[in-house]
């Protein structure tokens, strides 16, 4: 429940990113071929032990996707193009120790492989993609925790994924 609720806090947080202008420059036309350019994001297979990660992450892309409004996602059976993958690494890292080596803070790194294909041809736009990102916690902080890291991290992920599908669609 925290977990969900958190990455509707991710959601919210991409509505400001690109509500503000601060959002992803592309040099492109932002012109999407017309015969690509609706989208089915499907749940990412889970690698790793972090429970729901996957589901977790493929809404999160749905959503930025949805926001960004350059493709259309829409259901499997109607959808030009799929993005599929696997959620390769959740992991936890210590970054910061005071001098008793008691740590202070922790890292959050995920890294994702996807795949999106034309549904039509099964031509690759992209194939076995790795996107990673990462995100940080003070422990003791009422400010930042493991969840605001893996946010973090998400987002990070679906920034790149974003730059990707407008840059090079």
């Amino acid at each position: 429940m925290v977990r969900s609720f958190c990455f509707w806090g991710l959601a919210l947080g991409l509505v400001f990113l690109f509500g503000t202008g601060c959002g992803i420059y592309s040099a492109s036309s932002g012109r999407v071929d017309e015969s690509i350019k609706r989208v089915d994001v499907q749940y990412l297979e889970n690698m790793t032990p972090e429970p729901n990660i996957g589901v977790d992450l493929a809404d999160a892309i749905t959503r930025a996707l949805q926001l960004d409004n350059t493709l259309k996602v829409v259901d499997p059976s109607e959808a030009d193009t799929i993005v599929s993958g696997k959620v390769m690494r959740y992991s936890l890292r210590e970054v910061a120790a005071r001098q008793d080596l008691t740590v202070t803070e922790y890292q959050v790194q995920i890294a994702v492989i996807l795949t999106a294909t034309i549904r039509a041809t099964g031509e690759k736009l992209f194939d076995k993609r790795r996107f990673t990102g990462t995100g940080n916690y003070v422990l003791n902080d009422d400010v930042t925790s493991e969840e605001t890291a893996r946010d973090e991290a998400a987002t990070e992920i679906v920034r790149d994924i974003l730059a990707l599908v407008v840059e090079d669609w």
